[in-house]
């Protein structure tokens, strides 16, 4: 804290002491507003400049200016803007004395009349006056606001009542989610909640983060999937499912990855990865028409149309475009490695055909992929949990869709067979051992679930930031998520 801003605190310190040695309490238990700025806006909207009403109203909200001792207040509630006009002749003694000890940023009261002024500025002119939240720490200064990047993120609560910008993003993120919901819900899906600690990892590939649990002494996961239990439900006899909710993953921060993240998934029985390769086109254009009201994104020099019908291409067929490789020639490791290094990618980590494959890709085609496009056909030896593709034994039918560069879900004809599955695992587990942390680990249990009888199904998974990202035309996952993670001020 500055020595201006410890200067400005002392100050409210001090009107609030006032205020309590007079036994007026700044913090009372309720306040009811009955009206709301913009609902007063819309419905005055016609009032003339310098006419009265007789009508009245309470209102409640920020002073976010104050002019003239305090006669003329620009409250801000959670509709809009509003001024408030504190005049002598309406006011008692006690009131009048309350308004010397307001500054900007409390929360204050107002009941009156509607009114607009002579220069047609609709006003509530208060016959009522009270502080209801003192506030101790200045806010920014008014015409430059929040201005530092770090500070908003970590000041967030400021940053809303600073940037209305922000705020809008973050309630077009809260309708995104509620649109979601409903399109589930009218296309006959089970909204369910599965565990948040997993005593095994599964459902991705991705470093995990550990916890303990002291009753059962024993090391649990949070979980970087709900994957593995919504197809549990699935062979339960829940035929079609989905569950929006948290995950977790120990990897880097960047524009598009936080270490906790709001995710979508949804599993149907008796379908494959072509009904899911028209549910996620048809979610995001729902999403888009309820939140947004169009179809059409303006994505930097780009005009995206959701509405249109979106681009199947294999994921090798993509690489050979951008990069003339065709690694279905290539038999070996080796061979793939050496592929790769000839279009430009380091992949000498990479323990996998499908793992080199996947790192040219990202290398030097995703960034590519501005209009929707499905990705089709992954490798099979980097996606565990997909059917082996029908016509491809080294491909699976897992697919992967992308907007404006940027990979917002996947999709899966999900395996079903439990004696293959247990194969995967158990190659997964080889790939642990040779040094893949973000290998898959063998789950008994999901393929005993297995074992019961799990009916052909489609699967699929949706960043739910990713998707706000695009919507919103925000910059970065840290302005749709409320609170992002951040590395120690200090």
């Amino acid at each position: 804290m500055t020595s201006e801003s410890t200067l400005h605190r002392d100050s409210r310190l001090a009107k609030l002491r006032t205020l309590e040695e007079k036994g007026y309490n700044p913090y009372p238990y309720c306040f009811k507003p009955n009206a709301y700025a913009a609902d007063l806006q819309e419905k005055y909207k016609d009032l003339e400049a310098g006419a009265e009403t007789q009508d009245r109203v309470t209102i409640a909200g920020r002073a976010m200016a104050v002019r003239n001792s305090g006669m003329f207040i620009d409250l801000k509630d959670v509709s809009g803007k509003i001024q408030v006009f504190c005049h002598k002749n309406h006011l008692n003694e006690e009131d009048l004395a309350l308004l010397k000890s307001l500054d900007v940023g409390d929360i204050v009261g107002v009941s009156g009349y509607i009114r607009r002024t002579p220069r047609g500025e609709l006003s509530v002119s208060a016959e009522k006056f009270d502080i209801i939240a003192k506030s101790l720490q200045p806010l920014p200064e008014k015409f430059h606001g929040l201005t530092d990047i770090d500070a908003r993120y970590r000041q967030r609560y400021v940053d809303f009542i600073m940037n209305d910008d922000s705020k809008e993003i973050f309630k077009k993120r809260c309708r995104i989610t509620s649109a979601i919901r409903r399109y589930f819900e009218e296309n006959g899906f089970l909204e369910v909640e599965t565990p948040m600690l997993h005593p095994i990892m599964g459902g991705a590939n991705a470093k995990p983060f550990i916890t303990h649990h002291n009753t059962l002494d024993m090391d649990l996961y949070l979980r970087i999937a709900p994957e593995l239990y919504l197809k549990r439900l699935v062979v339960g006899g829940f035929d079609r499912v989905f569950e929006i909710g948290r995950n977790f993953r120990n990897e880097g921060i960047d524009k598009s990855h936080n270490p906790e993240f709001t995710a979508l998934e949804a599993y149907q029985a008796y379908a494959d990865y072509n009904d899911m390769a028209e549910l996620i086109p048809n979610l995001i254009k729902y999403v888009a028409e309820k939140v947004l009201g169009t179809t059409v994104l303006h994505v930097g020099e780009h005009d995206i149309d959701l509405a249109q019908p979106w681009a199947k291409k294999s994921m090798l067929e993509l690489v050979k475009e951008y990069t003339g490789a065709d690694f279905m020639e290539a038999e070996t490791l080796e061979e793939a490695k050496a592929m790769a290094q000839k279009v430009g990618v380091d992949a000498s980590d990479c323990i996998s055909w499908g793992k080199v494959v996947s790192e040219v890709f990202d290398a030097k085609v995703e960034a590519n992929l501005i209009q929707p496009i499905l990705v089709m056909d992954m490798p099979r030896d980097i996606s565990p949990l997909a059917k082996t593709h029908r016509q491809n034994p080294r491909l699976v039918e897992h697919f992967d869709a992308y907007i404006a560069g940027m990979e917002m879900g996947c999709a899966y004809s999900e395996l079903s067979n439990p004696l293959e599955q247990r194969e995967r695992f158990e190659a997964q587990c080889a790939d642990r051992e040779a040094g893949d942390d973000e290998a898959q680990m063998l789950d008994e249990d999901f393929v005993n679930a297995l074992e019961n009888g799990f009916p052909p199904s489609g699967g699929m998974g949706m960043g739910i930031d990713r998707l706000a990202i695009l919507l919103t035309g925000a910059e970065t996952i840290r302005d749709v998520i409320a609170f992002p993670t951040l590395r120690k001020k200090d």
